[in-house]
Formats: C-alpha cells, sequence, structure tokens
C-alpha cells in the first residue's frame, strides 16, 4: 500500500520521497536523469496531500515542459507506471565536470594526488585483484573519474567511467543532491558517499568496497580492511601510480601500500572493527596528550 499524508505543507515526508525515488528507479521517469525533482501528479494545491503513488520525478527540462503545458500530463503519468531508469535497469549517464592540470581524491582522511605528467597520466587509489575499485587519468587537461562499486556477489552496483555515472536500480536507495551521491544498500546502511567537488577533487568520506571476499571500509577517518585488520589513516600519496594494492596483480602495479596476502572474508568481521574502535580511542588519548 502506497504511503499517504495530508498536511498544510508542500514539503513531503521523508519516507515518501524515498518510496517514491524507489518506485520511479531513481532518476526522472521519461529520460532517466539522476538528478530531478518531485513532481506531484494531482496537483498539490487542490488536494494538499503526499500520497506516494501520485508523485513521480522530473528532472529540471521535463518539470518546467509540464508546468509550461508542453509535456501532456498524460505522458507523465504513463511513464510513470513504466519509469526510464527501471526499463533500462541502470540510470542514464550523467556527465561530472572534472578539468585542470591536477587532480585529488581523498579516502577516509587519505589524500591521492596527482599532476599532468604528459598524456595518460593515472592513479589507481584502490585496486583489488587486477580490479581498479577507484582510478584516475588526466589527459588534455581534463580529469576521468572512473569507479566501480560491486556488491557481495560481485554484481557492479555502481560505475562512473570516464566521468560517466552510472548506477543500477538495486540498491535500497540512491540520491544525488547538489554535489553529493550517497547509496545505501538498506535503512542507514551506506553502501558509499561521495561528495563532488569540481573542477578536480571527489572526497569518498564513507563507503563499502567490496571484491573477491575482500571488504574495505571507508570512514571520515580512516579506510580499514576488514579481513586483517589492517587501519589507514592520515597517508598522503603524491604521482604515485597506486595506492592500495590488494591481493594478485597480473600487471605488477607500485603503490603506498601492496598486501599480496589477504585472507578472504568468510564471516565475523567483529574483531576488526573492535579494532579499530581500540586504535581511534587511542589516537584521541595520545592527541590529548
Amino acid at each position: 500500500m502506497s504511503s499517504k499524508q495530508q498536511c498544510d505543507s508542500r514539503n513531503i515526508p521523508l519516507p515518501i520521497q524515498r518510496e517514491v525515488r524507489q518506485r520511479c528507479g531513481f532518476g526522472c521517469v521519461i529520460c532517466g536523469l539522476p538528478l530531478y525533482e518531485y513532481e506531484h501528479m494531482a496537483e498539490w494545491a487542490s488536494v494538499k496531500r503526499h500520497v506516494a503513488d501520485e508523485i513521480t520525478l522530473l528532472c529540471d527540462q521535463h518539470h518546467r515542459e509540464k508546468t509550461g503545458g508542453l509535456l501532456p500530463k498524460e505522458v507523465v503519468s504513463k511513464a510513470n507506471l513504466n519509469p526510464f531508469n527501471l526499463r533500462e535497469n541502470v540510470s542514464k549517464p550523467y556527465n561530472l565536470h572534472f578539468s585542470g592540470k591536477d587532480a585529488e581524491i581523498e579516502i577516509g582522511g587519505n589524500s591521492f594526488t596527482c599532476e599532468d605528467l604528459g598524456y595518460g597520466t593515472a592513479m589507481v587509489p584502490i585496486s583489488v585483484d587486477g580490479t581498479p575499485l577507484i582510478g584516475l587519468i588526466i589527459a588534455d587537461g581534463h580529469l576521468l573519474l572512473n569507479l566501480v562499486i560491486f556488491d557481495e556477489y560481485n554484481n557492479p552496483v555502481l560505475h562512473i567511467k570516464n566521468n560517466q555515472l552510472y548506477y543500477s536500480t538495486e540498491p535500497w536507495d540512491i540520491q544525488l543532491v547538489g554535489t553529493k551521491l550517497t547509496i545505501r544498500e538498506a535503512h542507514r546502511k551506506i553502501l558509499i558517499e561521495i561528495n563532488f567537488q569540481p573542477p578536480n577533487k571527489v572526497v569518498i568520506s564513507r563507503g563499502r568496497f567490496l571484491r573477491n571476499g575482500v571488504e574495505i571500509l571507508v570512514r571520515p577517518e580512516n579506510i580499514l580492511i576488514t579481513n586483517n585488520s589492517c587501519l589507514i589513516s592520515g597517508c598522503r600519496a603524491h604521482n604515485c601510480h597506486g595506492g592500495l594494492i590488494i591481493g594478485y596483480h597480473e600487471h605488477p602495479m607500485g603503490g603506498f601500500m601492496a598486501l599480496g596476502g589477504v585472507p578472504r572474508y568468510l564471516g565475523n568481521r567483529s574483531e576488526a572493527l573492535s579494532f579499530e574502535r581500540e586504535s581511534m580511542a587511542k589516537n584521541e588519548v595520545d592527541n590529548f596528550l
């Protein structure tokens, strides 16, 4: 049953917003663009209620066209029943606007920077078993971001390929608001949180990177590899092709930290999380002293 709430406020309650996002495939129902606005198909001024089934998602262009009468309500209603992204099972590509002669990715308080050293300058902050989970390319004054997030079954959930953003419609919730992308795999369970800072910086403050039984947790202050309780905080890498390199790579890659014999995740990770809490508590005490 669809969520419903009658009120005098135009502000749509957050649970209803989430239900609408899920039903519409996290994008404009007409074109799939992941930047969208909430649109009451039954005019709110007339009904003064928030009913999830009566609300849809439209990008700025299609919202203006509907408001101006260029986009018939019937077309919007038909698209609402069969949203673009659900038909494609992936979002419409959305270009991220990056450029410049240098670039920075901040991951859990660790900084990875590089400058343009000629055509094809590349940096791979995190790679597992030959799969770059995060990568940067600088070419002809353009910064090209590449990133892939897998679920526990090695299925790609989020893919940024040379600044084009794609995502699966499978996760529990996806929000791209302004420069901040948040993907949740369950209520209060963030899969990744990215803040895009054009023209040349990306900040990943929270995340869970999974690949071939390796789990990498990103928190605002650190990166934790739960498989071996390796905690990485406050590191800096500049003009280094590789960053955190885990597992076997057919083509060896240099990095500031290479871990070859990481045990693969088989179950309980409580010890690793306990180690993280104890380490961060010790750091706070040391800083205080």
